[in-house]
């Protein structure tokens, strides 16, 4: 294939010069609207494979709560990153990336598309857009942010960054507020603040990756009444199908990182005592609208993205699709 697409307007860093334009076909949205469903019709129609970009569906110990395809669904088309990795690995967004985009390239290789889907924004910019270098940490300055978290607790990590970077921290606060919540996240903000004595926000941007492949970017939307009930049934249907079990199996180890996830943090609250069941489910039904809410603001600034309702017709898509490669 030697078309190339002309009507993408700028923002990505697409690549020049190529005989042989490699298409990655990325289909983002909030959760449950139907991207898995649209990812398996597009990758049988155009003879491709699926790579996943949900960061929690990486994990082999979690199923349920984590909405993993359904076997007959796997069965349906090639799917790679689904049930990967152990919840006891420590499995960042940098690993992803490198791990991503050997397998997208060894799949390009057979041919010229690839799927990519996923909720998680910040693992599909890793694929797209790659990441910024920051300097070496020292270990030292490392082990005193975790050696203080652990003493004084997210608060501390708050704080530190407020103060270090003010640009970041009410960037953060605005955009993406539960990274706030996230003590890995925020330790690696804070560690590089100290580490390199410059705010973490100065060493955002300044490098582009190019990428050997164009980016055709689909997402999905309904009207927010309908997204709400979706996820409202979806949780309802998990719960039916065992996610209280799950949970309780994965209880023990409720401090790993993976584990921080609208579902299983509920659950382990109902556990603890803290909240009854059906309280418990209704926080997870709430979490994950609130979640759906975040994706979409992520998703949405990026310009290049095509929005289509979640009730269009496949076809309807893979048209849009063909007219970009004449």
């Amino acid at each position: 294939m030697s078309k190339k697409l002309t009507n993408i307007s700028p923002g990505f860093p697409f690549p020049s010069g190529l005989k042989n334009m490699k298409y990655l076909i990325t289909i983002v949205g909030p959760t449950a609207i139907g991207k898995t469903a649209l990812s398996i019709a597009l990758a049988q129609y155009f003879k491709c494979e699926i790579v996943s970009c949900d960061s929690r569906q990486f994990f082999k110990e979690m199923t349920l709560g984590t909405a993993v395809p359904n076997q007959e669904e796997l069965n349906s088309a090639k799917h790679h990153f689904i049930q990967n990795k152990s919840i006891f690995e420590n499995y960042t967004v940098g690993d992803y990336e490198k791990e991503a985009l050997a397998k997208i390239e060894e799949l390009f290789q057979a041919n010229n598309f690839v799927i990519l889907i996923g909720g998680s924004g910040l693992y599909v910019d890793a694929i797209l857009k790659g990441f910024d270098e920051f300097p070496e940490i020292a270990p030292k300055v490392r082990s005193e942010v975790n050696s203080n978290y652990e003493k004084l607790g997210i608060e501390y990590l708050q704080e530190q960054l407020k103060n270090l970077d003010p640009e970041y921290y009410q960037k953060i606060t605005l955009e993406n507020p539960q990274t706030l919540q996230n003590p890995q996240r925020m330790m690696r903000f804070v560690e590089v603040c100290i580490g390199a004595q410059k705010p973490y926000s100065s060493f955002l941007n300044q490098k582009k990756n190019n990428r050997d492949f164009t980016p055709i970017l689909i997402g999905l939307d309904a009207d927010r009444d309908i997204i709400y009930s979706r996820i409202n049934q979806r949780v309802d249907i998990m719960m039916d199908m065992g996610l209280l079990e799950e949970a309780k199996a994965l209880y023990p180890n409720k401090a790993l990182n993976a584990l921080q996830t609208v579902g299983y943090r509920e659950l382990f609250s109902y556990f603890d005592g803290e909240f009854t069941l059906p309280f418990a489910i209704e926080e997870i039904k709430k979490n994950t609208r609130r979640f759906s809410k975040r994706q979409l603001t992520w998703f949405k600034r990026n310009e290049n993205t095509k929005w289509f309702d979640y009730a269009t017709d496949r076809k309807e898509i893979i048209t849009y699709i063909e007219n970009l490669l004449k």
